[in-house]
């Protein structure tokens, strides 16, 4: 028998716990339109509304189809969200409505649909995610050619590109997928039948679109798709339950992007490949010195690539260096990848016979690990392409400069490479080299003057790039050429052995620019790194030492604009979990103004734990990125930021920077509320040793003056002859003032020894003497001692027969009954009932005897459940009846000495005719053990009497007790 792995079964837990606080999503699948989705989807919920679920119809599509519209009837439609678009009105899902509405089950279709601009997602899939968040299951439908992995391949089958998609995380992370298949032929019956579109529809779909052996190769991939996912739940159900360990090492892929125009092609591939693998990957870009002279249109098609890497699940990178298969390599071992993923485009021109294959080089420098070649086709070159050509002016293409500007390039901003005055500047330089070489020429030897060119070389390729660097070696050949070899003043060469000194000037100077301009761009990323590596650090560094949360708010706000460029603010949750940015007069140049701030979008990002706002995919029109601040233990704010430049935060490497100041200000939160839990707490348990000193002081003192005064009363009492006349106002008068100064005495005697027994409890030297004891004893002998309190309330005992023996202490035990009785009858009307009440009971699978005494009272207050048994704590804070709050806090003592727990509820039953309620009940449970076997002679020396109080304690009815009634 295998036993199961602890993380693995301490993952599973968490795991499950999970999807039992979300929702269930459950999607209707099938390979195109028209092959019932829809009608099934309809179908099963009408089952689930007749099983007493509550089912509403969020938005389905029915195309007209009169079938389809038929099952909604008797369903809970929720009316549609109207939005202006183009001057035009639209019909959208209302997410905000479901979510008031609060249903256990939602119908929304077509869930790759895309929200009109101004809906809080831009994808429905986004508003489905957000109602599972919720807690609300779903039904809804997706096909074959939605699914992200698939689209191109389902592009290139059909001829038509669907640009609607769905990332197969959403599908894979779905808890359950119904297939709804159809044959090819039966479908092209529908469709000429019109149940699918309309007629004229119908005749150009059956040309376009839905061809027969369109719809055989997409019935094919729906069945394969879902074959996986089921594969994927068996080993899921095997592994969690030790059957098998299935994967003896976890494969990695690693997918090396280029600019190429194959890049969202070699996204797919490398996505279908680790979803059949079952395997991490990631998408790498490697930066070199050739790539960034590429224009911005072709390379922001690798910004796409490497966004739609992180929607399909991928982790991103982007690296720095002199050969991309040497980069590759080193990042490949470092993350013990398994298989390379790279593209094979066909190279054309004089690169094939100057310079290797790519992916031979990468082979030969990864060793052992596979490497994958794939190859997009010419149409889908051409059609990105042209595509790239279209799109140059995109959000992609703008962002192309803020990344070479994160990774650390040289050059100028703006487009990577040297601007025109840096050429200039590198004439100018060869112009004064010239100038110093003829003052120079009669002193030194000629040879020599071409050291001078050469250390221009050197300082323009460091100070201005390579560009001028490569132009003053040429300059630098003709000016030497030109004014210093004979014939002078002309570039005829009189001696043949000078072409020798211009080729090696010519190649020095090249090499000395390329190098020169390499070792600088390698510098400007080194400190680039060590800028993010400081920055982090000092931030890290304040923030430990920071002791307060406005502290933390004013450090993090500060750092996250020197890095980033931006003006930040941190929002914080009040007590009611509202968030609000909690500095008054914010510095204008760090933090943001209210003007900037949308206080209703960082709520939604502090409830979903979920970035949103200028740069993601939830709320885009927000002017700030909103990021939550969470920890380890709850989510402690919401970070927002507006950068100066918008495209500063579309990198990933500057996102990830972002995310990473964000964890660490949510740790300093997050420590500095435990700080302050803990000086709490260190305060309290100083007051409240304080005050049991006092308290036990107090008592100690009082207890000898007040035993006095119940003595001489008693005597006085004793002493006193009653009246024997019918008329003695004098006598009478006296009688009652010594029963009053002796019933007062007793109270306040009660009070003290409550005050004295607090402090004792709380201090832990009272210790319990236990013996097995009936708990008819224990009663009976409360009800004795509770004589005159209960004088106006008659009282019933409904002790359950057979109950077992308890092992406790029964002078502690007559005094709990004695608090609780007293309690019921100081705040129930006089001549009302009091039930007492015992049981045996389970309680999580021990034996407990459960005891209750019930009243016909006003009952609880609200909210006084739990608060009744603290102490000094009284349910009618004005009351003129005797008490100080401590009786009740004493026999939640003494339940949780003996190992039980105490409670106090409205009765349920106790209810009038006008529905208010009438009665409380007050209960306690204690654990039933096993009791020792009797001995021989039949006597069990364990059940004694109490011949005396161990604990000092007097038996008589305490007039003090918990307020528990208003």
């Amino acid at each position: 028998m295998n036993r199961p792995d602890p993380d693995e079964l301490l993952d599973r837990l968490q795991r499950e716990e999970e999807k039992r606080r979300r929702g269930k999503l459950k999607i209707f699948f099938g390979a195109s339109a028209g092959v019932g989705k829809t009608y099934a989807m309809l179908q099963a919920a009408r089952r689930r509304a007749e099983e007493g679920v509550d089912v509403v119809v969020g938005i389905v599509e029915t195309h007209g189809r009169s079938e389809t519209a038929a099952l909604t009837n008797g369903l809970d439609v929720l009316p549609r969200l109207r939005l202006a678009y183009r001057g035009r009105m639209l019909d959208e899902f209302d997410l905000d409505a479901t979510l008031a509405r609060k249903p256990q089950l939602v119908l929304v279709d077509e869930l790759a649909h895309s929200n009109v601009p101004g809906a809080r997602h831009l994808k429905r899939w986004q508003d489905v995610y957000e109602l599972l968040d919720a807690g609300i299951d779903v039904y809804t439908t997706v096909n074959v050619q939605h699914l992200e992995s698939l689209n191109d391949v389902v592009g290139q089958i059909t001829g038509i590109r669907v640009w609607e998609t769905v990332p197969d995380r959403v599908f894979d992370g779905a808890d359950e997928v119904t297939l709804v298949d159809l044959p090819a032929e039966e479908l092209l019956d529908r469709m000429r039948d019109g149940k699918v579109y309309l007629p004229a529809q119908a005749e150009r779909a059956v040309r376009n679109f839905f061809r027969k052996g369109n719809l055989i190769a997409l019935r094919e991939l729906a069945l394969r798709r879902t074959a996986d996912r089921v594969d994927a739940q068996m080993h899921e159900y095997r592994a969690d339950r030790s059957i098998q360990h299935v994967w003896q090492a976890r494969e990695r892929l690693l997918l090396c992007l280029g600019p190429g125009p194959e890049a969202s092609a070699l996204v797919r591939a490398a996505a279908r490949l680790a979803a059949s693998l079952k395997a991490d990957w990631i998408a790498v870009y490697v930066e070199t010195p050739r790539l960034q002279r590429l224009p911005d249109a072709i390379r922001e098609r690798t910004l796409g690539a490497l966004k739609l890497a992180a929607e399909l699940g991928a982790e991103t990178a982007t690296l720095a260096g002199e050969d991309a298969a040497v980069t590759l390599a080193g990042y490949a071992r470092l993350r013990n990848v398994s298989k390379l993923i790279a593209g094979a485009s066909l190279r054309t021109g004089f690169s094939r016979w100057f310079r290797r294959p790519f992916g031979e080089r990468l082979a030969e420098k990864t060793g052992d690990a596979d490497l994958t070649l794939v190859r997009a086709s010419g149409n889908e070159i051409d059609r990105l392409n042209t595509r790239a050509s279209v799109d140059s002016g995109s959000a992609a293409a703008r962002a192309a400069n803020a990344w070479r500007a994160a990774i650390g390039q040289g050059g100028a901003p703006g487009n990577g490479r040297s601007p025109p005055r840096a050429y200039a500047a590198a004439m100018v330089i060869c112009a004064c080299i010239t100038l110093l070489a003829n003052q120079l020429n009669d002193r030194i030897a000629l040879a020599n003057l071409v050291m001078l060119y050469l250390l221009g070389v050197i300082f323009t390729a460091t100070k201005l790039g390579r560009g001028p660097g490569v132009l003053l070696s040429f300059a630098s050949v003709a000016a030497y050429d030109f004014f210093f070899v004979p014939p002078r003043l002309s570039f005829s060469v009189s001696d043949t052995q000078y072409l020798l000194t211009f080729v090696g000037m010519l190649l020095t100077s090249l090499v000395i620019s390329h190098l020169t301009s390499s070792l600088r761009r390698e510098a400007s990323v080194a400190q680039r790194r060590e800028q993010r590596t400081g920055a982090m650090y000092a931030m890290a560094r304040e923030l430990a030492a920071a002791l307060a949360t406005e502290q933390i708010v004013a450090i993090g706000s500060r750092h996250v604009s020197e890095v980033f460029g931006a003006r930040a603010a941190i929002l914080l949750p009040d007590s009611a979990d509202k968030v609000q940015q909690k500095i008054e007069d914010p510095d204008p140049q760090i933090m943001l103004d209210a003007s900037s701030l949308d206080i209703d979008v960082g709520q939604w990002v502090y409830d979903q734990q979920k970035p949103a706002g200028h740069g993601t995919d939830t709320l885009p029109a927000a002017v700030a990125r909103y990021l939550p601040l969470k920890a380890p233990m709850r989510t402690r704010g919401v970070l927002a930021v507006v950068t100066r430049d918008a495209r500063e935060l579309q990198v990933p490497e500057q996102q990830r920077m972002l995310d990473a100041f964000a964890a660490q200000i949510a740790l300093a939160l997050e420590r500095v509320h435990y700080v302050e839990i803990a000086r709490d707490a260190l305060v309290n348990m100083e007051s409240e040793r304080l005050r049991n000193s006092l308290l036990s002081a107090i008592s100690h003192d009082l207890r000898t003056p007040l035993t006095t005064i119940v003595g001489f009363s008693s005597m006085l009492a004793q002493t006193h002859e009653p009246s024997t006349g019918a008329h003695d106002p004098q006598n009478a008068r006296e009688g009652e003032l010594i029963e009053a100064i002796h019933d007062e005495a007793l109270r306040m005697t009660g009070i003290v020894t409550n005050l004295l027994d607090m402090a004792r409890l709380q201090a832990g030297s009272l210790k319990l003497n236990r013996q097995w004891t009936l708990l008819e004893e224990t009663v009976g002998a409360a009800l004795a001692a509770c004589r005159r309190v209960l004088a106006r309330h008659p009282v019933q005992v409904k002790l359950e027969e057979d109950l077992p023996l308890l092992q406790l202490d029964a002078v502690l035990m007559e005094r709990l009954f004695s608090n609780l009785l007293e309690n019921a009858a100081k705040y129930t009307p006089p001549d009302t009932p009091l039930t007492i009440a015992a049981r045996r009971v389970e309680q999580g699978g021990q034996p407990f005897v459960r005891v209750s005494i019930d009243d016909h009272g006003p009952g609880l207050p609200p909210g006084m459940g739990e608060r009744v048994f603290e102490k000094f704590t009284r349910g009618e804070k004005e009351s003129a009846k005797p008490g100080i709050g401590l009786g009740l806090a004493i026999c939640r003592a003494i339940v949780e000495a003996h190992g039980g727990t105490i409670g106090a509820a409205n009765r349920v039953d106790g209810v009038d005719a006008d529905g208010r309620v009438a009665g409380a009940s007050f209960w306690f449970a204690l654990p039933v053990e096993e009791p020792p076997p009797l001995p021989a002679d039949g006597h069990d020396d364990s059940v004694e009497d109490h011949a005396e109080d161990p604990h000092d304690l007097p038996t008589k009815p305490l007039l003090d007790s918990n307020a528990a009634h208003e």
